[in-house]
């Protein structure tokens, strides 16, 4: 599969960003002994990553918007698509000098009536510390690097293997969290939580998982995850089955089987509590 030139620009600007974060992680480790040194300049590189890919994304499309982690929203031209990005998804790990981050950029298109958003039709997921490269484009198919990927065959739950996100520090619901992992962990082989969302869904669409659930979420830690795992041959709902273009605040994802037996299991625990 030829790569597109928007694909090329998404690219470019997550790798420029990434060569930071990269030499940036190297440092965190130094800074361990300091309490306020690592939580201060690992804020500084996510602003400076943010601000290195908008450069360059600024550059390549002019006319287009942006949704930014950092940045909020900056509009452009209300009939052009909008850039939505997160410079750094999975800073307490990237604090702490665990190697499992990621740079996410997806495109959003304006809806055709005027209304709002609508779907996602390119992502990236970029992870500097491995450069793997998930990319996706609506009705071009999911890749890392150059290979195709594919969602999960699995069909039982008994032999998946299925991430999720732990509420934390007063974000998130933790009872309704405690609920869905009571009822799924004894159905399944493991549930992993490896603190990047982006990474997670990038993941499920490579087949390393099989399936993922998370509530509360913002636009940029999912929209170019939910599009690699639905371009993978997955699913992607809320936790009522309803298919967002960008589902955040409530994310089920998976192939069709499996996506299917986790939404019964998580609707019950939930209509139970």
């Amino acid at each position: 599969m030829a790569i597109s030139g928007l694909i090329r620009v998404m690219e470019k600007a997550a790798r420029k960003a990434g060569q930071r974060l990269r030499r940036d992680f190297g440092e965190v480790e130094h800074l361990q002994v300091s309490r306020k040194g690592p939580a201060d300049f690992v804020s500084k590189s996510d602003r400076a990553a943010e601000r290195t890919i908008y450069d360059e994304l600024r550059v390549a499309r002019p006319e287009w918007g942006f949704l930014m982690e950092e940045g909020g929203e900056i509009p452009g031209d209300p009939g052009k698509p909008r850039w939505i990005i997160d410079p750094l998804d999975g800073t307490s790990n990237f604090l702490h000098g665990i190697p499992h981050f990621a740079i996410s950029i997806a495109v959003q298109e304006p809806r055709l009536d005027g209304t709002g958003w609508g779907e996602v039709t390119a992502g990236i997921v970029y992870q500097p510390i491995t450069d793997e490269s998930f990319w996706a484009e609506k009705t071009r198919g999911a890749w890392l690097h150059d290979g195709r990927l594919r969602v999960s065959a699995r069909r039982h739950l008994d032999e998946s293997l299925i991430a999720t996100g732990i509420p934390f520090a007063g974000r998130g619901n933790v009872s309704e969290w405690a609920r869905i992992y009571s009822a799924i962990a004894p159905q399944v082989a493991g549930i992993r939580r490896f603190g990047s969302a982006s990474l997670d869904l990038a993941w499920v669409a490579a087949g390393r998982y099989d399936g993922f659930w998370e509530g509360g979420l913002a636009p940029w830690d999912s929209a170019a995850g939910c599009l690699l795992v639905r371009e993978a041959g997955g699913f992607v709902s809320d936790w009522r089955g309803r298919s967002q273009p960008i589902c955040d605040v409530e994310v089920l994802a998976g192939n069709d089987a499996l996506h299917s037996r986790l939404h019964k299991i998580l609707a019950g625990a939930l209509k139970a509590g």
